[in-house]
């Protein structure tokens, strides 16, 4: 049985420029007195094809947590441009929200996000070299993908 559960996620500021801060309003419950604080994270995957472009954009420990709801905003700066190669800035990528628990993930909501120019004439012509002020993100934030995973909550492990 898990001691903190996911109760809901809500994007803020979406649709957004690219260069806007993430904000993600986050509601958990825990069942139970935690030792240690939660650690969030976000990453943004950088390319389809390698992992080596994906950032983690921020990460933030929250704690001690109260037993029952819980509710907070997570904020994060957008991704490093000169880590994504120009091909894969446009068009469909992925960020990912995960909670730890003493190093353990437990929960990762997956969200794909959509980058596009808004100007026609940039869409029909779009410049080798991305014009990141003329491009918006637009997370699909009604289909994320929650992945669980079952850890050990408390010492000893065995």
């Amino acid at each position: 049985m898990s001691v903190v559960s996911l109760l809901g996620v809500e994007v803020k500021n979406n649709p957004a420029a690219f260069d806007a801060p993430y904000e993600f309003e986050i509601t958990f419950e825990c069942l139970e007195q935690l030792q240690k604080d939660l650690e969030w994270k976000l990453t943004y995957v950088g390319s389809a094809t390698s992992s080596e472009y994906d950032q983690e954009l921020d990460s933030l420990l929250v704690g001690p947590i109260p037993v029952g709801i819980n509710k907070f905003v997570f904020e994060a700066d957008p991704p490093n441009l000169s880590r994504i190669p120009n091909n894969e800035i446009l068009g469909v990528t992925v960020i990912l929200l995960s909670c730890s628990y003493d190093g353990r993930e437990f929960v990762r909501v997956g969200y794909y996000v959509n980058n596009e120019y808004t100007d026609e004439a940039l869409i029909a012509e779009p410049p080798a070299k991305p014009i990141i002020e003329k491009v918006r993100r637009n997370i699909l934030a009604e289909k994320p993908r929650v992945t669980r995973f079952a850890i050990k909550w408390h010492f000893p492990y065995f």
